[in-house]
Formats: C-alpha cells, structure tokens, sequence
C-alpha cells in the first residue's frame, strides 16, 4: 500500500509525472516510499526532476496547471470527488490488479460502491432478447443488493444499468472518457441519472477528455477490477466483451456467460467462454452459488455458557474465514467507511480480525 500522506494533491502529480503509466505507478507505490524524499529516490531520473520541480518551484511547474484545475473540478460540487489509494471510498478490489488506476474521477454517489459490485458486459448491437436478459438479471441482482458495475455502452451495458437504476438499486459507470463527458451522446438522460443517489461515474481520465478508441480496452480493467465477477450476455466471436472476460479471468474473478441459439451469431462468444470454463448461467441464483463469500455470512452463534467474544462489535458478525472485502462490509452493516475502517482497526489490534488478500476475516479467539 502507498504511504498513507499521499493526498489528492499529491496523487495527482505523481499521475502527472512524464513515463510513468499506471502500472509503472503502482509498482513504485507498492515499495510505499515515505513522502516526498523516498518517491524522489525510486523515481526515473525525469519524473524525479519534474517532481522536484513542481515541489520546490509550482509556480514554474507545467505539472501545477492541471493538479490545480482538477482539485477546482472537484471543489465545485459535493457529489465530485477524486478517489485514489488511502481514500476512504477507494475500492480494495482495484488494488488487486496489477495496474491499479492512480486516479479515479468520481461523479455521483460514493455510497454506491459500498454493496459488492457485479461486471454486467455485453454485444452493443444486442438482440431485443439479449436486452431483455439483461434487464431481467440487473433488476433481480439489485434487488438482492448487488451494484451492477458497466461501461455505458450502447446495447447489454445501457440495458443492464438503467434496469439496477429502475429496481431502485445501484449502478457504477466506467467510461472510457471524462466523467462529465456524455458518450455515446444519445445516453445523456442514463449519464444524469448516474448522477444521482444509487449511480456514479467513473473515469481514469480527467474531466473534459473525449472519448477515444484507445481507452475503452483500457477501462475494461477497471470494469472488472471494480467487481467480484463479470456477466457476459451476448457476445460476437470477436466481442469487446471477451477483453473484458479475459481480464476478469487474469484478475482471479470469476467469469460468468448466458447460453444461446447456435444459430445466433450474438452469442457464439458467450458459448466459447462457457467451452472454456465460464460458469453457464441460467438464472441470478447460479451467479450467486459461486459468489457465496461475498455475501452477507450466517451470524455466529456463541456456544450456551460462553461468551460471544472480547469485543462485541456487530462488525464480527458479518466476518468469518472467508475474505470480506472492506466496501462490501459497509453495505452490509449500514456503517459508513470512516466507521467501517476505524472498528475494523479496532478488531485487529484485539487480535479478532485480520486483513488478507480479498477482505477482512475472523479469527478464532485464542
């Protein structure tokens, strides 16, 4: 984990530095240099002067115009915000893969990243049946308190999301552009919907850019990396969204696809996936039965004549011996992410809980 005095601010010149890519970021974050000396140290010899620059000299920095105009961006309204690594909001999932975002622009509410988050990715050229399932598997996940995580996209993505929004659920939009940038321009009424209570927009890239080819492969990662699982409704053999199930598949989340007609050529990627060891799905409840530790763990029951534990926070009761990821704990306590963290802190020095790949566990009282 980075050094825990990165700020927005600071995150933001790191992003900003010359040769560095995301991944290139997180590897040097990963080594969790102090601030600002030891990220001096492991930087290339450019970015480390650049940083020196923008240190000592902003006002002579080209790094200071852009750090200055996002942190303006997000002053200028309560549901923008800037997310990075040691944010209270920032989604542990994403620090799993191997090139995290530095930066998430955020629009809409952050409280929608709390419940655990399901990839829902498809054909934008989608049959009126592909567009029926994915409404039908949206709603019914939302209703269960799943967030359906996609990419606005025409088709699958579109139908999905506006369905979670529908069921009065949530729904977290990747996009391959800035978060005030509508795209494609026919989904202004689904952008503005996200933006409010239950959705978000994410983005990578700063408010303003435009949408570009390059980016959409790029922010499948992210898609994905924000999710325990991704669902394929329809895909063509050459789908955009068997980027997304590789990656998924790379990251270590499971990969799901609904099953068609050998004659519809929108699914023939979904039946490929399934060849390949996609779990075939043929309702919500197939998703589930391979999600399990994602959801909400039978409360333990202390033994008759013993006492329920040193500490009985009702956060122990949502934790057992299988990773609880930290934002799916606050969906499923109603706590907030300031609280959550602060009593999970608390469980571990009392030696009742544990961090570890995935989440939080329970440990056995000695």
């Amino acid at each position: 984990m980075p050094s825990p005095a990165l700020g927005a601010r600071e995150w933001l010149a790191l992003a900003g530095l010359p040769g560095l890519g995301a991944g290139s970021l997180a590897e040097l974050a990963a080594r969790r240099p102090e601030w600002p000396g030891g990220w001096l140290a492991v930087l290339p010899r450019e970015a480390a002067t650049a940083l020196r620059l923008w240190l000592d000299h902003p006002a002579r920095s080209p790094l200071s115009p852009a750090v200055e105009a996002a942190l303006a961006w997000v002053e200028g309204s309560a549901d923008r915000h800037l997310l990075h690594a040691g944010h209270p909001a920032w989604p542990e999932l994403l620090t799993e893969i191997l090139d995290p975002p530095p930066l998430l622009w955020a629009w809409g509410d952050l409280a929608t990243l709390a419940p655990p988050k399901l990839a829902m990715v498809g054909s934008r050229r989608a049959t009126r049946e592909g567009l029926t399932n994915a409404a039908a598997f949206a709603r019914e996940l939302a209703e269960r308190g799943w967030c359906v995580v996609s990419g606005m996209a025409l088709g699958i993505d579109a139908a999905a999301q506006q369905a979670a929004l529908d069921a009065g659920g949530t729904s977290v939009a990747v996009l391959g552009c800035g978060v005030d940038v509508v795209y494609p321009p026919r989904h202004h009424r689904l952008h503005a919907r996200l933006r409010e209570p239950g959705g978000l927009l994410l983005s990578e890239h700063p408010p303003g850019t435009p949408a570009r080819a390059g980016f959409f492969p790029r922010r499948n990662r992210i898609v994905t990396g924000l999710s325990c699982g991704v669902l394929v409704v329809e895909a063509a053999e050459q789908s955009g969204s068997l980027v997304s199930a590789r990656l998924a598949g790379e990251q270590g989340r499971e990969v799901f696809a609904l099953p068609g007609s050998l004659h519809n050529p929108q699914v023939r990627g979904c039946l490929r996936l399934i060849r390949e060891g996609a779990v075939l799905v043929r309702g919500v409840d197939d998703i589930l039965a391979e999600l399990t530790q994602w959801q909400a763990p039978a409360m333990p029951v202390a033994p008759r004549g013993e006492a329920s534990g040193r500490n009985d926070d009702p956060l122990l009761r949502w934790l057992s011996g299988s990773p609880t990821p930290a934002d799916a704990l606050v969906g499923l306590t109603g706590l907030d992410i300031a609280e959550c963290q602060r009593r999970l802190l608390a469980l571990e020095l009392e030696g009742q809980a544990a961090r570890v790949a995935g989440g939080w566990v329970r440990l056995s009282a000695p």
